[in-house]
């Protein structure tokens, strides 16, 4: 069984992360997670804490030589900012004066509620999105085993404040990294700087979209048989466990409620002896099962709670009215939270690869995968009376 644990304050001393179940001898390339790291930390409208992190990763266990052993693997990314809020994070000795003035749209009172904290700060440092760069690194080692049987993820930005970029037939990844705004077209890239740039004068912040797409996802990764195994659906839910994710849309999602049958699926047809599709529409998932073509997913991220010019709300201890509190935050995070869904997609996607092909070793789980998938494309080559029948 794949799974992945995090832990972490945001002001705390590092980052922890574990990844459990990845086959023994995946090659681990520490400066692709690096980069992985840095991207995550660009952007344009970020904060000020993006100037004192300088994230990177060490390995801690299951790794030796740059190799996977095939027991858990531990990384630690530290933080710098601790220093700086050492008396008030320090796991043994933090203390100061509460925060009392939940933020709307944060974690902070609902939290507070849950977990009986009269501190503010008790809650939302585990919620602030800081810990979504163990997130990054983590799914930075899991692109690098789907890599391995051909899987590649790409995430660009879509939507920056009211700023709509068009649709993409073909995306040039050059034009994503070296945009500011993470979006392919740079006449929608200069608007969406210039939607945040009036956002912060205003002392606002700006919400967005973007779009992960997931390319080689061999037919069969899945199931409809219950509906916690429905690759939709994990995927989805991974987007939706964002700390800014409000939606999320496979394929052409909500569209697809306003048209007929017609005009909502994938026809079927020849080319040559090869089965093609008319459409995509689909996003590369149906009956919770991939169907071959990539897999699109779209993910909409709210605005940050965080205003410099505050929302209206309460002080908690004295309960009278009071400004939300403020801390360092920015101004919009579409950019960065699309290579956070990018992470998060790798993730989710990892657990149903391995379930499908399985392995201890990465050659095991190579030629599981080589054998499936060969099997797969001589299925309807061979004639039903031919096949043979298995008995116990």
């Amino acid at each position: 069984m794949f799974r992945y644990l995090t832990a972490g304050e945001s002001h705390g001393p590092a980052l922890v992360g574990i990844l459990d179940g990845l086959p023994a001898h995946l090659e681990i390339d520490i400066a692709a997670i690096n980069a992985a790291l840095r991207n995550r930390q660009g952007g344009y409208g970020r904060g000020k804490r993006m100037q004192i992190e300088s994230d990177k990763v060490d390995f801690l266990a299951g790794v030796r030589g740059s190799v996977t052993l095939g027991s858990p693997i531990a990384i630690v990314i530290q933080n710098r900012d601790f220093e700086n809020n050492r008396a008030l994070m320090d796991p043994l000795t933090g203390a100061g004066a509460p925060l009392a003035s939940p933020r709307p749209g944060h974690a902070d009172y609902a939290g507070a509620l849950k977990y009986r904290q009269t501190d503010l700060r008790n809650v939302l440092e585990r919620a602030s999105a800081r810990e979504t760069a163990m997130r990054v690194a983590l799914g930075a080692i899991c692109a690098q085993f789907l890599a391995v049987l051909g899987i590649k993820t790409l995430s660009y930005v879509t939507r920056i404040g009211d700023v709509d970029a068009p649709d993409f037939a073909d995306v040039d990844r050059s034009a994503i990294d070296t945009s500011s705004v993470r979006c392919p077209d740079a006449d929608s890239a200069r608007s969406m700087e210039a939607a945040i740039d009036r956002a912060s004068a205003a002392g606002d912040t700006l919400g967005g979209a973007y779009v992960v797409s997931i390319d080689g996802v061999p037919a069969g990764i899945g199931s409809n048989r219950q509906p916690d195994t429905r690759l939709d659906g994990i995927l989805a839910g991974a987007l939706m466990g964002m700390q800014t994710v409000k939606a999320v849309e496979v394929g052409a999602g909500a569209a697809v409620s306003s048209r007929s049958g017609s005009q909502a699926h994938d026809t079927f047809s020849m080319t040559g002896s090869t089965v093609t599709r008319g459409s995509n529409r689909a996003g590369g998932i149906e009956g919770g099962i991939s169907n071959g073509q990539t897999i699109l997913l779209r993910a909409y991220v709210k605005p940050l709670p965080t205003l410099r010019n505050p929302l209206q709300s309460v002080d908690l201890h004295q309960r009278t009215a009071a400004p939300a509190t403020v801390v360092r935050s920015d101004i919009c995070v579409v950019p960065a939270a699309s290579i956070v869904g990018e992470a998060m997609v790798r993730l989710a996607l990892t657990g149903p690869v391995l379930e499908k092909y399985g392995g201890d070793s990465i050659e095991e789980t190579q030629a599981n995968f080589k054998q499936s998938t060969r099997a797969a494309d001589e299925l309807f080559g061979k004639s039903p009376r031919r096949r043979k029948r298995v008995t116990s």
